[in-house]
């Protein structure tokens, strides 16, 4: 296999480790905890986690604050912080599902920033690729089921705003160029988004009572959402580019979908089934279509 590959199945399994969170972060609401108190937890933890990794490998030591650091901390803010704050708010009000797929227009976001970076529209194929993704994903989410009397407009507007977020994380990760070692660059994008969470839900509940099973659900979350996925990113999303990046995401829908009915026992009809299969026909589209350039 050779690195180009290598680094795809990065992207593929970060993603996927985004797709295992949204389900597991309802398992914690079931548990009785708060959006913010889970976030701030989640966060904290993952930034624990990642540092602990950094400090056993001495290889990844260096300097963070030569090169381009405050981009480095801008990314962390944006990308990092405030898509785990939108998701984890729009999770307090839509179900795992349908949060996703709201997470999930960051596909096309993503495709757009970097035509208009590039100064050129997106190509055929990648409005193909757009296209199919974009049919997948409303047959996934099965939306004409859903009333809209039912659902939350605020849960909506949260899932979008994460969207956007997660847009700008993959869009500016594989333009930041630094010489940092993806753990340290992981670890300080993860310590610079901390204030921003801290400001808005200090850490104190961690040290209360039953604050325990909380830090057990901030490591599980921040393994899921933090360490994977940022370490994975920043490996493979530099050396593939942000719009192959951003299709490649794709896989999170199916993955969420999949452990929302292992875990929470929400349906998946035929025609999500369907929608779910249009999604990797798009993925293999724009990959085919990118690697022949």
């Amino acid at each position: 296999m050779n690195k180009r590959w290598i680094n795809i199945m990065l992207i593929l399994l970060g993603a996927a480790s985004y797709g295992l969170l949204s389900p597991t972060i309802k398992l914690a609401y079931r548990d009785g905890w708060q959006g913010m108190q889970i976030t701030t937890s989640q966060m904290t933890m993952g930034t624990v986690l990642v540092w602990l990794l950094v400090a056993v490998l001495p290889a990844t030591w260096s300097n963070p604050f030569r090169g381009p650091w405050i981009k480095l901390a801008i990314n962390g803010v944006i990308g990092l912080a405030l898509t785990n704050l939108f998701l984890n708010a729009a999770l307090t009000e839509l179900d795992a599902t349908l949060s996703i797929v709201l997470l999930f227009q960051f596909t096309w976001i993503t495709v757009l920033l970097d035509a208009w970076s590039k100064k050129r529209l997106p190509s055929r194929w990648q409005w193909i690729a757009i296209a199919i993704i974009l049919l997948g994903t409303l047959l996934a989410v099965g939306i004409s089921s859903v009333g809209l009397a039912n659902i939350s407009f605020k849960g909506v507007a949260f899932g979008l705003a994460a969207g956007v977020s997660y847009s700008f994380l993959l869009f500016f990760t594989g333009r930041i160029e630094t010489t940092l070692h993806p753990l340290m660059k992981s670890a300080f994008m993860l310590t610079a988004a901390l204030p921003i969470i801290y400001i808005l839900q200090p850490p104190d509940f961690l040290f209360q009572a039953g604050g325990g099973t909380l830090i057990l659900w901030g490591l599980l979350l921040g393994f899921l959402g933090q360490v994977l996925p940022t370490v994975f990113f920043n490996i493979g999303i530099p050396k593939v580019g942000s719009s192959l990046s951003a299709m490649l995401g794709a896989v999170e829908l199916p993955v969420a979908m999949i452990t929302a009915f292992l875990l929470l026992g929400e349906q998946i009809s035929l025609m999500q089934w369907a929608g779910m299969l249009l999604i990797i026909g798009g993925i293999l589209v724009s990959e085919k279509k990118t690697a022949v350039r």
